[in-house]
Formats: structure tokens, sequence, C-alpha cells
């Protein structure tokens, strides 16, 4: 559901098809990469616009990052073959043993969360909510841009959210949705526990093949 070739050619668009699938990509990560491109689309003299749905890469940009570890891959491929073997309620569990304050605020099915959580506790020995609870750097986009201005445009009804949901699901269907789906898991090297797999949509379209195959249906797209 990004914008269209004709869109992205009348407006320039930045940060779209910059990662593999298998890559992660963080906040940390795009706070830089996205105070770069400001800083040139200033330089320009033109406006930079940052839009979007999900508010945490855009928190991130506006209010610093905790200083937390970095991403470790042997830990997190450590906690995924845990989480295969017992399932996530079970390491959300883990969790709670060591840090409480995080294991209440996250659902025990949050996988992606709930694996950070563990994840810093292993490389740190410290909970997550301890570098929570730290002072946070400065905001680097405030220090950048400290004119900029914060739009919010929020629907009067839910129900009129809900059936655009619907409305731009059906239209990635249409766009061949399964069949982008197909050669993402054709490729072999791409699971349900990755970031980019566990996304809204993605998720429930893998599960819905997982389930496919398990009957005995076969899919195809057309």
């Amino acid at each position: 559901a990004k914008p269209s070739p004709a869109e992205q050619a009348g407006i320039p668009h930045h940060l779209i098809d910059i990662r593999d699938p298998l890559d992660s990509y963080s906040a940390a990560e795009f706070v830089r990469d996205a105070l770069a491109l400001i800083a040139q689309i200033h330089q320009r003299g033109a406006v930079s616009l940052l839009v979007g749905g999900t508010m945490l890469y855009f928190k991130a940009l506006m209010d610093g990052i905790d200083d937390m570890p970095a991403a470790d891959a042997a830990v997190r491929a450590a906690l995924d073959a845990e989480a295969a073997e017992h399932g996530w309620p079970h390491m959300h569990a883990l969790l709670a043993q060591v840090d409480p304050a995080t294991a209440q605020r996250l659902a025990p099915g949050d996988s992606q969360r709930v694996q950070r959580a563990l994840e810093v506790w292993r490389i740190t020995g410290k909970p997550l909510s301890h570098f929570h609870a730290q002072q946070k750097r400065p905001s680097p986009l405030l220090q950048l841009a400290p004119g900029f201005q914060l739009f919010s445009l929020e629907p009067a009804e839910r129900a009129w959210l809900h059936e655009r949901i619907a409305l731009r699901y059906d239209q990635m269907l249409a766009q061949n949705f399964l069949g982008e789906m197909l050669q993402l898991r054709a490729r072999g090297d791409l699971h349900l526990n990755l970031p980019s797999m566990r996304c809204v949509g993605y998720r429930q379209m893998w599960e819905m093949l997982d389930t496919c195959a398990a009957q005995g249906i076969s899919v195809a797209t057309q």
C-alpha cells in the first residue's frame, strides 16, 4: 500500500524500498537517515513532510532515543529459537520475571517488543524499563527544524476508519498482494518471526497461507 510509481514520480519520496525484508530497520537507523534527508531537503530550499501511520519512528525523531544497546543478531536468533519451541506467551512470562514493568504494558503476543525487551536484558543485564526511566537525548528534530508543525487528521467516527481499512486491504488484494506474499514465501529465507513479516497485513496473509498449506489447499494468484 505504498505510494504508486506515478505518485512517487510526481513528488519526491524517501526511505521507500531501502531494505530487504530479511533485514531489520530500527528507530535509531530511521532517525539517522531522516535527519540527513531533512537537512538535504532544507538546503535545497524545499519543505520536508514527515507522513505515515505508526508514530514509533516519529516519536524517536521528536523525543530522542533512549541510550539502549543496538540489536544483537545472535541474541535475537536465540530468542526466536526459544519462542519457536515454547511460544511467545512463555517468553512474556520470562520477561515478567526480569522486567515486570515492561511485561505489564506488553501483550503476551506482542512478539517484536517482547523480544526486544528480553534482548536488552540479556545484553546489558538491565531491564528495558531502566533505560526508559533515564533522561533521553535532546530532540534531534527540534534541533534541526525548531519551527516544525504537527498535524493530526483524525476521523470523527471510528466506523469510517474501519471502512477505510477494509477498503485499503481490498485494494492491496486487487494490486496482487497475494502474489507478492507467495513470492516472499518462495524465497525460503523469510519466516513469520521477522519484523517485516509481522507487519499488519503481511502477518495475517502469512498465517492464512500457513493454514492453507497445512490443510493441503493450493493457493494461486489466478
